[in-house]
This record gives C-alpha cells, structure tokens and sequence, in this order.
C-alpha cells in the first residue's frame, strides 16, 4: 500500500512520461497539442483518461448543467455513433446518465481496461497502449466534428 503522497507521485510521474511520449504527436489539424489535458475548444465536452489501481479508463463527457441540454450534446454524439465506431474500431459504452465520481450527473461515452494499475510501472507500457490510439483517434473524430458541437453549444 502507497502513502497518499506516495500514490500521488506515481500518478504524477505517469502522466508526465505519457505527455513526453505523446507530445511529439500532432493533432489531426497539425497543430501542437497537450494530450495529456485536451481541449476540446468546446464548453462542457471533455475528452478524460484516468487511472486507477484497477483500471484504465478513457471517455468523452458531456457536463452541461441543464440535462435537457447534455442529452441534446448527446443526441448529436448519437447521430455521429456509426462514424465514430467506424473510426475508433471499437465499441464504447454510452451513456446518457451517467454518475461520476463526485456525485454529479454527465452523459458519458467511454472504454475502461481493467486489470492493470498506475502503481504498477509494468503496466505503464499497457496504459500507454491503450490510451495512445485512442487519444489520437478522438482527436481525428473531433476534428471532423467540432464545427457541429460549437454551433449546437453557442
């Protein structure tokens, strides 16, 4: 078992060697990008990776505060579901409601690797295994997609 302090700074330690790892990969429109925080450009849609000592887990969440709102987000992401497939070569899971973990109700799209642990620096070549392409891919999708969610969320 970790000290928090501990944990803290292996998660830490993680995340920077993933950002050296990813930062000479340029975005699909070319440009530099932080992989490690993305920006979507869009407000209340956020592209996440996280690690646990029990899985790995990326998603795209939609946060807006009016459910009605998010769902309509989600909707449109719905409308884009066979593109996104098609792209990212995979099934994700959808969900409309979907409790993170502060208590607060998103819309969530993601794919979770279990198994595997940010403590475990064996499995740092698996983390970055499963979050590289699939960093990349969301980032090729939203590059397609972008103009339609900032025209929807304005």
């Amino acid at each position: 078992m970790y000290s928090k302090d501990e944990a803290a700074r292996l998660r830490q330690q993680f995340w920077i060697s993933f950002g050296q790892y990813m930062k000479p990969v340029p975005s699909a429109s070319g440009s530099t990008v932080h992989w490690v925080n993305y920006k979507t450009g869009v407000k209340n849609i956020f592209f996440k990776m996280d690690v646990t000592n029990k899985q790995a887990i990326i998603s795209i969440q939609l946060t807006h505060p009016d459910a009605e709102i998010r769902h309509l987000i989600f909707d449109q992401f719905e409308e884009f579901k066979l593109m996104f497939t098609n792209m990212i070569n995979e099934e994700w899971d959808w969900s409309r409601d979907f409790t993170d973990e502060y208590g607060k109700t998103v819309s969530q799209i993601s794919l979770t690797l279990n198994g595997v642990s940010v403590f475990n620096q064996q499995h740092w070549p698996d983390l970055i295994s499963f979050f590289k392409p699939r960093i990349i891919t969301l980032d090729e999708f939203w590059d397609h997609v972008k103009p339609v969610f900032e025209d929807l969320t304005s």
